[in-house]
């Protein structure tokens, strides 16, 4: 499309028009998702009544890693921001590609799973019994591919339902089990871990760390925030607040109602919950909360994706025309289908448990990055401030549990995880050596750092 005078239009930009609420539920329903669903039962295996306090540990330390985000996404709104600022802090193109690409390929394949979660919940309902899995899945992927496309309020608003969903299903299991309360020993823990000790809050904040993952996602959605210097941080920090205070309530109810080791071998854990302390609560309306759990998570994975590949192409980082805005809709349409077309590859490639297993441990390393980019961009003189800012010791502590935890899980458990990581790595880095961005990404951040955003009520200029 050209102007009358024969030049180029500009390329529109994304659209601004979410709000802090927006934002913190934005969040919210990122961390929340279907995982506490499930994960509640694994941990109390391991902690026994004590599990409240492995969720306790799990945000003390992920709420150092958000609170860096948050400070970042004050100084840095953009898309792709964990990518933008590592190579503004480290000027290592290669590392900036492995971080976008790593958060790409955690986002793609929890879609894929969450898609065929659904699916498998679908087929309980007589009228699609029969429908195979494969096809119900697709279907999912690509009314969540149409609701990306069609626009950033519209995917808030879904959003917005579905998190008023699975938390209202939470809090209904809180409010049900209250009652219970006081009538065990919350402190108590399995016999054969011969006590609370750093080793096992290690453990439990090892596997309880990954229910707070998701607060990372709304830096990437910066170029859509009302403004965003002051909306980014304080909707990470609700968000993770909210998170944990629900956390924390199911913890206790949950121990309180079920004994841990009935709750450790039940398959659904929070049902079974429901069922002891409200029996006359329909079971089937957990189905219905858990499909919107995990729809909601598919949901905002792939926003986040999207605008991760929307902010690394206009970076230079991918091809171009995946930066390429929809006139009308002020979507990221070609990033939406290319992604889309991706994850149902990854749905016929079968299953991909490990593979998933293996971007928890890229994430945990892009966690560690990101802490240090934040130590060396307070550190450099020039650099501009926040509206939040933090502490030195805010990241570097972040880093210091982030590369314990990536540790921990390197080397406990079954070697495939890390060996599809390498094997990760290994193909962004392939892919690296293909697209050759280094000097053109390296034009475009120096033209990105001499950009500023409005700062006023509104936000509403056009960012880079």
């Amino acid at each position: 499309m050209t102007h009358e005078t024969g030049t180029p239009a500009p390329e529109p930009a994304l659209e601004r028009s979410i709000g802090l609420w927006q934002l913190a539920l934005y969040g919210l329903g990122s961390m929340l998702g279907a995982g506490i669903y499930g994960l509640i039962g694994k941990a109390a295996g391991v902690m026994g009544n004590a599990v409240w306090l492995a969720f306790l540990v799990a945000m003390t330390a992920a709420l150092l890693t958000g609170l860096s985000y948050a400070s970042l996404g004050s100084r840095y709104p953009r898309a792709g921001g964990a990518a933008y600022v590592t190579q503004r802090a480290y000027g290592r193109p290669l590392l900036t590609y492995v971080v976008g690409l790593a958060v790409m390929c955690s986002g793609l394949t929890s879609i894929a799973t969450q898609s065929q979660v659904v699916a498998a919940t679908l087929q309980r309902l007589p009228a699609l019994a029969g429908v195979p899995t494969l096809l119900l899945a697709l279907g999912f992927l690509l009314l969540m591919a149409g609701i990306v496309f069609r626009g950033i309020r519209e995917s808030m608003w879904v959003n917005i339902v579905c998190t008023l969903m699975e938390a209202g299903g939470l809090v209904t299991v809180v409010l049900v089990g209250v009652s219970f309360w006081g009538r065990v020993d919350l402190m108590e823990v399995p016999a054969e871990a011969g006590g609370i000790d750093l080793s096992l809050l290690l453990q439990g904040a090892v596997l309880t760390f990954f229910s707070f993952i998701g607060f990372e996602d709304s830096i990437n959605v910066a170029e859509e925030v009302k403004n965003p210097r002051r909306t980014l941080p304080w909707g990470i920090v609700l968000s993770m607040g909210a998170a944990t205070l629900i956390y924390l309530a199911v913890a206790v109810t949950a121990v309180s109602v079920v004994p841990w080791r009935e709750l450790a071998a039940a398959p659904g854990p929070l049902v079974e919950v429901v069922n002891r302390a409200a029996p006359w609560i329909p079971a089937g309306l957990f189905v219905v909360i858990t499909v919107f759990a995990v729809a909601n998570t598919a949901l905002l994975n792939y926003v986040m994706a999207s605008r991760l590949v929307y902010g690394m192409a206009r970076l230079g980082l991918l091809p171009g025309p995946l930066g390429r805005v929809h006139r009308r809709r002020r979507t990221p349409y070609v990033a939406v289908m290319a992604l889309g077309l991706l994850v149902a590859l990854l749905m016929l490639a079968g299953d991909i448990t490990q593979l998933a297993s293996a971007t928890v441990l890229l994430l945990l390393a892009v966690f560690t990055a990101v802490n240090l980019a934040l130590v060396v961009l307070k550190r450099r003189p020039g650099e501009p401030r926040g509206r939040f800012e933090v502490p030195l010791a805010v990241p570097v502590l972040g880093a210091a549990i982030c590369a314990v935890l990536f540790l921990n899980r390197l080397v406990s458990g079954d070697w495939r995880a890390p060996g599809l990581a390498l094997l990760l790595l290994a193909g962004i880095v392939a892919l690296y050596a293909a697209m050759r961005p280094k000097r053109v990404f390296d034009l475009d951040v120096e033209r990105l750092a001499d950009e500023t955003l409005p700062t006023g009520a509104g936000g509403q200029g056009r960012s880079a």
